[in-house]
């Protein structure tokens, strides 16, 4: 019998701090989150940031906590839900990080008699702390819990024809009878480490002007081009002229070099170069979470409009758009009849 996980990243059970530092815990400590050697990340993690992050974070989760819960769990929960409706073998939800975890998501899948199961990563781009650590962490539980299951996963979909004109609508929707004169594609940070990491070949990435233009097999595992593809192919599909949006990356942590360049250093420049109504469209999530209901949201407007911006829109992510809805339930249908499926 054929099943269906989906998983995303994960949120504390309450916005209370016992349970952000909980998160937190878990979240920080994951080697391909903040790789470093076991006793430097433990230094940082539970030697500083636990001691400091988990109160000014809860006060975030605060600002964004919906009556049902997490927004993050309440939308990929509807997501799940209207994915079921579309397909006859189970539908189940996981996160990598935080209660609802993997091993319980396998564990429903299997006590309702599954043997394969189709891993959806939600996260169009790959990234090590994203889409690597899902599939490294799966395979692992496989092994350990549940050695009769056969999992395959769903690829990396930031470039597939389909994803872009989903995104590209929900875009030309949302912006539709807007006045703007910038539209800023911002995606989540990683350390410039992380790029070179993921290069197959070792040489590639140079996180330069060229290397994301420049055909190569790493692509396939480069975060970098795979942000930069997205905002050129959506850009390209609504007619977008040269000039009036933008790449730019939020959510650094430490003194590392992060990609760049930075999401609220952006908006600050846009502000001050006079630009007054702007929106901006966060494509590295597929449901809203604190990362764009706060950072970009709150924080974002509250410098936009220091630096002498008027108007700031915020784009939601698909979250449970009925085209996106209607994609993933194609691709697990395609999946339960082909057994192999490349977005």
């Amino acid at each position: 019998m054929k099943g269906v996980l989906l998983v995303n990243l994960g949120s504390p059970d309450s916005p209370e701090p016992k349970d952000v530092k909980k998160y937190l815990g878990e979240f920080l400590m994951d080697e391909r989150v903040i790789d470093v050697p076991l006793w430097a990340r433990t230094l940082l993690v539970k030697g500083i940031i636990l001691n400091t992050r988990p109160k000014a974070s809860a006060k975030a989760y605060k600002k964004i906590w919906w009556e049902e819960g997490s927004p993050l769990i309440v939308l990929s929960e509807r997501l799940q839900n209207k994915i079921q409706n579309q397909i006859d073998f189970p539908v189940a939800l996981a996160m990598r990080y935080g209660s609802m975890t993997i091993k319980n998501g396998l564990q429903e899948l299997v006590d309702k008699g599954v043997d394969e199961v189709f891993l959806i990563p939600l996260y169009p781009q790959f990234a090590m702390a994203t889409t690597e650590t899902i599939l490294v962490l799966a395979e692992t539980i496989r092994k350990e819990h549940f050695p009769q299951l056969a999992i395959q996963d769903l690829k990396a979909f930031y470039n597939n024809t389909n994803y872009i004109k989903v995104l590209s609508n929900s875009v030309a929707k949302h912006l539709e009878g807007k006045d703007y004169e910038h539209l800023l594609f911002s995606y989540h940070g990683v350390p410039e480490r992380h790029i070179r990491k993921s290069d197959i070949t070792k040489s590639h990435c140079k996180i330069d002007g060229s290397c994301c233009a420049t055909a190569s097999p790493t692509h396939e595992f480069c975060y970098r081009h795979q942000c930069k593809e997205v905002t050129r192919l959506v850009g390209q599909a609504l007619n977008l002229k040269e000039g009036t949006f933008s790449t730019s990356f939020q959510s650094r942590l430490g003194f590392d070099p992060w990609l760049q360049p930075y999401t609220d250093r952006t908006i600050e420049r846009l502000g001050k170069e006079g630009i007054k109504k702007m929106a901006i469209v966060t494509p590295a999530f597929v449901s809203d979470c604190l990362e764009t209901l706060e950072e970009i949201a709150m924080e974002g407007e509250e410098i936009f409009h220091e630096m002498g911006g008027k108007d700031f829109m915020t784009i939601p992510c698909l979250n449970d758009d009925k085209e996106f809805v209607d994609l993933l339930s194609g691709w697990i249908n395609e999946w339960a009849l082909s057994e192999t499926v490349k977005a």
